[in-house]
């Protein structure tokens, strides 16, 4: 049943991120990218890690792709579809995505994965949230503070690229 379930939604990631790629509507690409993150974080059910499915569905599913649809709404119009591509930035595109599949290939099947002996390591959702807070070893709260310092200056400057169009 764990491996239909991981197939099913391996298919549903590569098929919807597919769709992301190539849609030329904006909305419907968002949309399509919903769908992706609802089914990575099915994968994270499949490995047991609750509290990070839980995290990628708020967070991704729920607050990322509702503020892209909310500042695609802001920002464009709903029916604006994007021109065709033309076929060399196709060629190219393939044969970079192709050049990267490679190369993920090659280190993964010439990666010595070794069998952890040591004890697992705690991922109670107390664990988790000190070292969210903690700035000492093995604390994540200098970098987390960084990320959505980083991601507010996209979104300012991605609101603002997109209102000197009009």
């Amino acid at each position: 049943m764990n491996e239909f379930m991981f197939l099913l939604l391996a298919a549903i990631i590569l098929v919807f991120s597919v769709l992301t790629v190539t849609s030329r509507r904006i909305l419907r690409a968002a949309t399509y990218l919903l769908f992706v993150l609802i089914a990575t974080a099915g994968l994270y059910v499949l490995l047991n890690y609750f509290f990070l499915a839980a995290v990628q569905i708020l967070v991704y599913a729920g607050g990322v792709v509702v503020l892209i649809i909310f500042s695609i709404l802001l920002t464009s119009h709903i029916e604006q579809k994007f021109e065709q591509p033309s076929p060399k930035k196709v060629a190219l595109s393939a044969f970079a995505s192709m050049f990267g599949a490679v190369i993920c290939l090659v280190a993964i099947l010439n990666h010595p994965f070794a069998v952890i002996t040591s004890p697992e390591a705690d991922t109670s959702v107390r664990a988790i949230g000190l070292s969210m807070l903690n700035t000492g070893n093995n604390g994540y709260a200098l970098p987390f503070e960084v990320i959505s310092i980083l991601l507010l200056a996209a979104m300012i400057a991605a609101i603002i690229i997109a209102k000197k169009r009009k």
